[in-house]
């Protein structure tokens, strides 16, 4: 009698996307599934929120900000710039920490990302995009990814208290919908990036010059 195979194990993920992105929140879909506890959904949103790309990236959108001139109050030149970075980081950080930690913990849905990593490349573009609307439960049980629209709308709702020019119902919208479009753009690296990093390393094996280190 052959014995048992052993369950598969959870290989370790790469902690940033292309050596850079933040990525603690994914997990593989082939492994069974096991839940997380509510200190751990809150560490996955505290290391996403002040992890040190979180400043270019708020730095990129204050600049984009910048130049349309959006929240004329700010102003221009560096203190409008600096009032813009700090708000486009906010925006960040507590988005992470609705969206990853608070409302999973409090709701018992997991923040995760569960890498499909096989399959056609469009089945998986689809299944990534089709995370930013479904979610597992702590049971596993699938649901409406309510963690990621509640917790963006709380967030948003946050805003208006320093965002003076765009309290509008539609100005929350765009908000809204401009975090939960970053998520599932973020969801598609985070479903490609292996692929990309193989592809990556197959090429820098087969090259002699780049394998030995000669220029």
């Amino acid at each position: 009698m052959q014995p048992a195979a052993p369950p598969p194990v959870q290989a370790p993920e790469d902690k940033r996307i292309f050596g850079v992105l933040p990525n603690n929140r994914t997990t593989e879909d082939s492994i069974p599934f096991h839940s997380i506890t509510a200190k751990q959904k809150v560490t996955i949103a505290f290391k996403d929120s002040f992890d040190w790309p979180v400043f270019p990236t708020a730095a990129l959108f204050a600049t984009l900000y910048q130049i349309e001139n959006q929240n004329p109050s700010f102003g221009q030149g560096m203190q409008g710039y600096a009032k813009r970075f700090g708000t486009a980081y906010g925006d960040q950080m507590i988005g992470n920490m609705m969206t990853e930690g608070l409302v999973p913990a409090v709701f018992h849905q997991d923040p995760r990302y569960f890498r499909l990593g096989s399959g056609s490349k469009l089945h998986r573009a689809l299944y990534a995009i089709e995370q930013i609307e479904v979610a597992r439960m702590d049971s596993g049980r699938r649901t409406f990814n309510f963690s990621e629209w509640g917790g963006n709308s709380i967030a948003v709702a946050i805003s208006n208290a320093y965002y003076p020019d765009t309290r509008e119902w539609s100005d929350n919208l765009e908000r809204l919908l401009v975090a939960c479009g970053t998520d599932t753009f973020s969801n598609v690296l985070k479903e490609f990036w292996p692929d990309v990093k193989r592809k990556f390393k197959k090429h820098h094996d087969q090259d002699p010059l780049l394998s030995t280190g000669v220029r």
